[in-house]
């Protein structure tokens, strides 16, 4: 087993104008699974390749354990990658699939064999071993190629969205049996997704990147949480959270958040743990809540009226244990745009989305006008002109 470091890595296209990874640096312990997620096109896969040695690096360093691997080829880096295509070869077994990679290192048949049973084993592909990939389902093609990473007892794995073909359902599966194996078999992982929920429910830790630069590296609690920025906080959690433009009004010891016409108390404890929002009174900031911390006012009991705004329903979505509820509130919406800036976005009859996560017992109807309770203990603050939370 192996750590990884990545110092001030870098990849730059036509000439150097283009930067698709930019001076990420980053520590992967040894044995940690270590999540690298962002929206297509930030830089993650390009990342990956140049810690396998598939892509060259402009600069910036890459230690895999004690070892400097920049001018090190793919095949002397001790790593196993496993690819969104399966790369599987059509005309042999899964077991020569899996065996390929021992083969081509001309191990002892006894060896290989040993192996490829062990790692059929992990897999439970027992029963699959003398069929070929085309007669697999797409779930077992996938442990085949999860195989032939694992019989090379690699120091470090890397994934390449690995269950972008499968299907829902499987892709939940699957999620669960990698890291699961993962866990049994100690072995440090790099896994690159697109998706969010993969990377909070996969990984020890997620690295977020945006345009090629890391935003975020914190456990999945953390970086839900407490979201380092704007950015950080949009894309982290489905549905996403709302932002809103908003000021903040206090006198003394009293904070209250203008959001619209709706002037929000702030809880003692909230203001304690945003100790620095003191800094921010009479000044616009960008406020986040996440949907499940808003609820319908009928379910809270002794709801406090300084906590509940009245909003219009226009979109209801069902999903069996609970309803996503799309609503129309009084408040200018704050939207992260590609350049980084934080515009206003207005919604019909001046009128923003509020997305809120109710209960699967709810029965609120399209059209239906709702009073809502925000939890103000569990809202997120940042700062309106760099976009980064207001903590400290």
């Amino acid at each position: 087993m192996a750590s990884v470091t990545l110092q001030n890595l870098t990849k730059t296209y036509a000439g150097g104008s283009l930067r698709a990874v930019n001076g990420v640096s980053l520590d992967v312990e040894d044995g940690e699974f270590l999540v690298l997620v962002g929206p297509s096109g930030c830089g993650k896969s390009t990342a990956l390749r140049m810690i396998a040695g598939l892509e060259e690096i402009s600069d910036g360093a890459v230690w895999i354990g004690d070892d400097f691997v920049n001018d090190t080829h793919p095949k002397d880096r001790d790593i196993a990658m496993v690819f969104q295509s399966y790369a599987l070869y059509p005309h042999m077994t899964v077991y020569d699939n899996i065996a390929f990679p021992l083969q081509i290192a001309k191990l002892p048949k006894a060896e290989i064999d040993k192996r490829v049973q062990e790692a059929a084993r992990i897999l439970e592909l027992d029963a699959y071993l003398k069929r070929r990939p085309g007669q697999l389902s797409g779930g077992q093609r996938q442990r085949v190629a999860m195989g032939r990473a694992i019989v090379r007892q690699p120091a470090v794995f890397l994934m390449d969205e690995p269950l972008s073909n499968l299907d829902a359902k499987l892709r939940v599966q699957m999620r669960a049996e990698i890291a699961s194996l993962q866990h049994r078999l100690g072995v440090t992982t790099i896994y690159v997704t697109h998706d969010q929920v993969e990377a909070l429910t996969m990984g020890h830790r997620v690295a977020l990147l945006k345009d090629g630069v890391l935003q975020q590296v914190d456990t999945p609690s953390n970086i839900y949480n407490k979201p380092r920025n704007t950015f950080v906080a949009a894309f982290i959690g489905s549905p996403t959270m709302n932002l809103y433009w908003a000021e903040l009004e206090g006198q003394g010891d009293t904070l209250a958040v203008r959001l619209g016409s709706h002037l929000l108390k702030m809880p003692a404890q909230s203001r304690a743990e945003h100790a620095g929002l003191s800094r921010y009174a009479g000044k616009r900031i960008i406020v986040g809540i996440r949907p499940e911390d808003i609820v319908e006012a009928s379910t809270v009991q002794q709801a406090d009226p300084d906590d509940c705004i009245t909003a219009q329903v226009s979109l209801v979505e069902a999903l069996g244990s609970d309803v996503i509820v799309h609503l129309g509130i009084d408040a200018q919406a704050a939207e992260i745009r590609s350049s980084d800036s934080l515009d206003e976005i207005k919604a019909e009859a001046g009128k923003s989305r509020c997305v809120a996560r109710f209960t699967a017992k709810s029965d609120v109807r399209l059209g239906q006008t709702v009073t809502v309770r925000l939890d103000t203990g569990r809202m997120h603050f940042f700062d309106g002109e760099t976009g980064l939370s207001i903590l400290l």
